[in-house]
């Protein structure tokens, strides 16, 4: 079974999948918030999905940010949409940044590093990978 994760906006909802085996976490797609239910829906119909893992809006200091009320009704929704299968919220402080690092890195054009949808996309695995190697 897979692991799927969110980095959740208002615009866009980045998405990350594990392989069946759970080892590499991979991007997958951003998908507008509302149309996420519809995807969600189709994409659990192929596959299995064990966890839902969701990135936390969190500020410096620990406490919630600006978007934490947006996340936390996406999350209330999930759970009850998907009852069978386990939501958890991960810590996303600096997903953002690391995502453009990884990105930069990459060698892709400026052009394509800009790309808000690929941030959010990248954003996601990087939560869940930071995911699978805390579970342990």
């Amino acid at each position: 079974m897979r692991i799927m994760a969110f980095d959740y906006g208002t615009k866009r909802i980045g998405i990350a999948v594990t392989d069946p085996l759970q080892i590499i976490a991979t991007a997958l797609t951003t998908v507008h918030p509302e149309k996420i239910w519809d995807f969600l829906t189709n994409y659990l119909s192929a596959e299995q999905v064990e966890t839902f893992v969701v990135g936390k809006p969190v500020q410096m200091d620990g406490s919630a940010s600006e978007s934490a009320p947006h996340v936390t009704g996406f999350v209330r929704k999930l759970r009850k949409t998907f009852p069978g299968i386990q939501v958890v919220e991960v810590d996303e402080r600096f997903t953002s940044k690391m995502a453009s690092s990884v990105i930069a890195q990459s060698g892709k054009k400026k052009s394509k590093r800009q790309e808000k949808g690929l941030v959010d996309t990248v954003s996601a695995a990087i939560i869940l990978q930071t995911f699978m190697e805390t579970r342990s």
